[in-house]
């Protein structure tokens, strides 16, 4: 590229302005010498080099996403695929690129969630903090600070005002999310406390742990009212059936239980899985049908319609349980490392799942075959969310950053 004249001289009277005020005395004197430049430079130039060099990087990395953008475009046109304006948002999935990439977390991002009412979500991280970020602007609120170990997870009530946490130092709290201070500080497990969820009338919670308990707490008073036991290892994860009558959860022992509230009772114990089971997932009723129908007919004769729960391993498998018989409806293959993260799109007819392997697939659950696969993040993939009524999935990342993904 050739300059004019006149380029080349506020070039020049930039590069000047930029050794003058870094310091290079000598070299400044030099350059001024050759390039005959004036001793008093204009005021105009004063970090004129450092704003180009800026400008430029910003405009490279909008030409870098513009491409990307183009390049899935002209994929989806290519494969006759309908554009954002011809599908249904039950069918809107994350593509490619990220509209943010967040970083702030010192360390592995171990869950991310989105707040139920606020254009907010929040990250745990093993630096043992709680960061809350605006996922429309890509902008950092606040840090929660309490835990003294890795936070393990993160659980909204229905209403958003309260926000549960647990964490390897063993405890559990409960955050005002108006105020964000912590309310409350649950003892009671003997190890890393690794799942939180609220029970859907949001008056308790449960948890799970290394200690291989399941434990059921009430809110108003931070007591242990429940305590499920049966896995023989650590227990992964916990998750609350809709209606708050079932418990699943799932173990390094490589079994899923599932669990009646009432009783304490343990419905069934799946067996199925060649390796830790590291996250579960129940179902939505939308997405009864399109499980029903991938899992052939004999689903259908029977007329049953769940409830339905998919599980994700260390074995690199999704499976997907019919909890009425125990039964393995069918196996999802195709992530090249363990399974970290798994949730239903709202829609019912996908399934999303997070990886070690770096990636986000999304999983055609009717035709059970990969969809699509997200090139997610630098390292392995440890959590997902998609938002129940805004265009928008988040993941979590042992690469320490949150990304934000814009779905159509």
């Amino acid at each position: 590229m050739v300059l004019s004249q006149r380029q080349k001289e506020e070039l020049n009277k930039a590069i000047a302005d930029y050794l003058s005020s870094n310091g290079y005395i000598s070299s400044l004197a030099e350059f001024q010498k050759e390039a005959s430049l004036p001793s008093e430079l204009d005021k105009k130039y004063a970090g004129l080099l450092e704003k180009k060099w800026t400008s430029v990087i910003r405009l490279q990395k909008k030409v870098m996403d513009l491409e990307a953008k183009l390049s899935e475009a002209e994929k989806e046109f290519n494969a006759g695929g309908p554009t954002r304006d011809k599908r249904s948002p039950t069918e809107w999935i994350p593509r490619p690129p990220e509209r943010y990439s967040l970083s702030g977390h010192r360390s592995p991002v171990t869950r991310i969630v989105f707040h139920p009412v606020f254009s907010v979500m929040v990250s745990a991280s093993e630096d043992a903090t709680i960061r809350i970020w605006d996922y429309e602007t890509g902008d950092y609120e606040r840090t929660l600070k309490g835990h003294t170990d890795s936070v393990q997870d993160v659980a909204f009530d229905h209403t958003g005002k309260l926000l549960a946490s647990c964490s390897a130092d063993m405890t559990i709290k409960i955050w005002d999310f108006q105020g964000f201070e912590c309310l409350k500080n649950l003892y009671g497990h003997d190890h890393n406390v690794s799942s939180v969820s609220f029970m859907p009338s949001g008056d308790f919670i449960v948890s799970s742990s290394r200690d291989k308990t399941i434990k059921m707490w009430e809110v108003g008073t931070g007591y242990c009212v429940k305590t499920f036991t049966g896995h023989r290892e650590w227990v992964r994860m916990v998750k609350v059936y809709h209606d708050g009558s079932l418990l699943a959860s799932c173990s390094n022992d490589q079994t899923v239980r599932v669990w009646v509230v009432a009783t304490k009772e343990c419905k069934l114990e799946l067996r199925e899985h060649e390796h830790v089971v590291e996250c579960i997932a129940w179902a939505p009723e939308l997405a009864h049908p399109a499980i029903a129908e991938a899992a052939g007919n004999d689903v259908k004769r029977g007329g049953r319609s769940g409830p339905f729960l998919a599980s994700g391993s260390r074995d690199k498998t999704i499976k997907i349980w019919d909890i009425s018989t125990g039964l393995c409806l069918f196996t999802l293959v195709g992530h090249d490392n363990w399974v970290r993260g798994l949730l239903f799109h709202p829609g019912g007819k996908f399934l999303l799942s997070a990886s070690d392997d770096k990636t986000l697939r999304i999983w055609d659950i009717k035709n059970r075959r990969n969809h699509k696969t997200l090139e997610a993040h630098q390292h392995f993939c440890t959590s997902l969310d998609m938002h129940k009524t805004s265009p928008y999935v988040i993941s979590g990342s042992v690469d320490q950053t949150v990304k934000v993904w814009e779905c159509r």
